[in-house]
């Protein structure tokens, strides 16, 4: 019996220790959270709004199909008072495409909601957090880093996103993520405590939190919206949320008693900026022309040859002539 309590109470352990290293024990808030069954009367979802090509479910609420052109968002309806919390998105990526896919989604914590723009759905020039989870497989411009992508970006409503480059301009940080077109399911935590940042991924079904990028100095205030959106371009994929949760962090040690309703969007560190650099424009000779340029260079290089042979050739002559 007394064997029996000792590995009973290791399984209790493991269970919340171990797993409980993946999820997280603190305040699940209902009011900014979304599971299954999505529905209660008629399209409505409960503190949840969305518009464009979003289509609700009974097992995943698509924010864009595997469609061209098509812009989708899923928007909270209640703001966000409280200062440290973690949200944890369980989502998929997949679509036709092998090659070439795109554009991807974004995960916010803005100001402004339910407002459409060019940044993954959303507007530019925005007030909050955006976690930007980038699929464009035909990538913009020169990178160090290969896509699907995961970056972060704080806005004031000064800046301005270029999609054109990917946002690496004005990003926080970023990982290489490999979520799109897998078997399992993908989730990714993006937690936020006495102002440090940091996002997480569990995208190979171990049930373990895998940390992104970890940013300190960033500074958000209470009152803002979550919400989702994503789009498709010329290249297209179906972007799906399955969950999303809400965890209020408890943090008995924190000492903060600022009113975090008055700050404005802020980070101390960003990662070194890129020049913007054109990329370079494509030449206007066409193939044939290209091979034909260097037909006759190559044809000059041979006649400068021979004729520099045959030069030497009657150098030679004329010296043996002298000579006899």
């Amino acid at each position: 019996m007394y064997i029996k309590t000792i590995v009973l109470l290791y399984i209790i352990y493991y269970f919340n220790v171990v797993l409980g290293s993946w999820n997280t024990q603190d305040f699940l808030k209902r009011e900014h959270s979304l599971s299954r069954p999505y529905q209660s009367a008629g399209m409505t979802i409960p503190f949840w709004d969305f518009s464009g090509s979003t289509m609700v479910t009974n097992n995943y609420i698509r924010i864009t199909p595997d469609l061209q052109s098509k812009s989708g968002a899923l928007w909270n309806t209640i703001p966000v008072q409280i200062k440290n919390w973690e949200l944890q998105v369980h989502f998929k990526v997949h679509g036709k495409g092998k090659d070439l896919y795109g554009d991807g989604f974004a995960i916010w914590y803005a100001k402004d909601r339910l407002v459409s723009g060019p940044v993954f759905g959303n507007n530019d020039y925005f007030h909050g957090l955006a976690i930007i989870l980038d699929t464009y497989s035909n990538h913009n411009g020169a990178h160090t880093h290969q896509h699907p992508y995961i970056s972060g970006m704080i806005n004031n409503g000064s800046l301005h996103y270029d999609h054109d480059r990917d946002g690496t301009h004005t990003q926080l940080a970023g990982c290489e993520a490999k979520f799109r077109n897998v078997d399992h399911d993908t989730h990714i935590s993006i937690k936020y405590e006495k102002d440090t940042l940091t996002v997480s991924t569990d995208l190979e079904n171990r049930a373990a939190w895998k940390e992104c990028f970890k940013v300190t100095g960033v500074k958000l205030p209470t009152g803002y919206y979550f919400g989702v959106s994503g789009t498709t371009g010329d290249l297209s994929d179906n972007h799906d949320v399955v969950s999303i949760k809400l965890y209020e962090l408890d943090l008995p040690d924190d000492n903060d008693t600022e009113d975090r309703s008055k700050i404005t969007p802020s980070a101390t560190f960003f990662e070194p900026p890129r020049d913007h650099v054109d990329d370079p424009k494509p030449s206007a000779l066409s193939g044939f022309k290209l091979f034909f340029l260097m037909l006759i260079g190559a044809i000059a290089i041979v006649a400068c040859v021979v004729i520099g042979i045959m030069f030497y050739q009657k150098q030679q002559e004329q010296s043996r002539k002298r000579f006899y």
